[in-house]
């Protein structure tokens, strides 16, 4: 059974970063398009930003790029999100999924696996 397991939220201020990991367990994670997604209160779940299983393409919502990194270590079945200049308005439970298509699609809808999500705050 394929599983995804997430790390590294917490609370930070304003300024501040974060590093979220996602662990895959079951397959080799350069099976799968990686991506990152999040969810608000009272909001829609939205994308973050992807990888695609080679590590050659990313894909980056207008409000993260420049702040947010995401790169993969296939050697350690990991996926990796580098969060700097956190806003409060970052603040979210933020999911890693996987597609194992190879596909490079936005769509929430696409990734047939999830993680359990890790909670992120930023304080003002």
């Amino acid at each position: 059974q394929v599983q995804l397991v997430e790390s590294g939220g917490g609370l930070v201020q304003a300024g501040g970063s974060l590093r979220l990991s996602c662990v895959v367990s079951g397959r080799t994670v350069r099976d799968y398009t990686m991506g990152w997604f999040r969810q608000a209160p009272g909001k829609e779940r939205e994308f973050v930003v992807l990888i695609s299983w080679s590590g050659s393409s990313t894909d980056y919502a207008d409000r993260v790029k420049g702040r947010f990194t995401i790169s993969r270590a296939n050697a350690r079945n990991t996926a990796i999100l580098q969060m700097n200049n956190l806003t409060p308005e970052d603040t979210a439970v933020y999911y890693c999924a996987a597609d194992g298509s190879r596909y490079i699609r936005r769509d929430s809808r696409a990734y047939e696996l999830w993680g359990q999500g890790t909670q992120v705050t930023v304080s003002s």
